[in-house]
C-alpha cells in the first residue's frame, strides 16, 4: 500500500515553468521547487510574487507554471 495516496502524486517529475517571459522546462519537480523557494526568499517586490505564484502551482501538482494570472 502507498504511504501517499496515488491521486495525490504528481503524474511525472517533469514540469515546465515561465517565469517573466522565460520558459524553462525542470526534468525534476524537486529541482524547480527548490529554485522557486530561494527565488521568494532572496528577493523582494514583483520577482517576490512571481516566484511564490509559481511555487503554488508547483506544490499543487501541475505540469506547467507560469506567473501570469
Amino acid at each position: 500500500m502507498l504511504s501517499i495516496p496515488e491521486l495525490a502524486m504528481p503524474r511525472t517529475r517533469k514540469v515546465t515553468t515561465v517565469c517573466n517571459g522565460k520558459i524553462e522546462v525542470w526534468n525534476d519537480r524537486e529541482e524547480a521547487l527548490d529554485f522557486f523557494l530561494r527565488q521568494m526568499m532572496t528577493t523582494e517586490g514583483e520577482e517576490r510574487d512571481r516566484a511564490e505564484c509559481i511555487y503554488i502551482q508547483l506544490i499543487h501538482g501541475l505540469d506547467e507554471c507560469s506567473d501570469e494570472d
